[in-house]
């Protein structure tokens, strides 16, 4: 287990150890006490500014060793396409984040 203030600043890279941007904030679900999301704030082009986006858990890998999180299905093109909206085709915004991450919902 790991303490919020540790996590937060963690750096979170992809599986070629390429970084991505580092955590944020955590997002906790008050009715179940899990931790849901962590908030990733990528890096983008320089000058441009930071793209803050949330990640569920479930498509983190903790990487001790390293002191890392790995996103396993991450590269910097596709996070710049993600959105963090709703699907345009119907669902909600949970489920648009976890199909963008490619991780199933941590409430299922």
């Amino acid at each position: 287990m790991l303490s919020a203030s540790t996590i937060n600043g963690t750096a979170v890279k992809n599986p070629e150890g390429e970084g991505l941007g580092d955590i944020k904030d955590l997002m906790i679900d008050l009715s179940s006490g899990r931790v849901a999301y962590a908030v990733v704030e990528f890096d983008t082009l320089v000058g441009v500014a930071s793209k803050p986006l949330a990640v569920p858990m479930r498509a983190l890998r903790q990487d001790a060793e390293n002191q890392c999180f790995v996103m396993d299905a991450a590269t910097k093109d596709a996070l710049d396409q993600a959105s963090g909206r709703t699907d345009p085709a119907g669902g909600t915004l949970q489920d648009s984040v976890h199909k963008q991450h490619n991780a199933p919902p941590y409430w299922v």
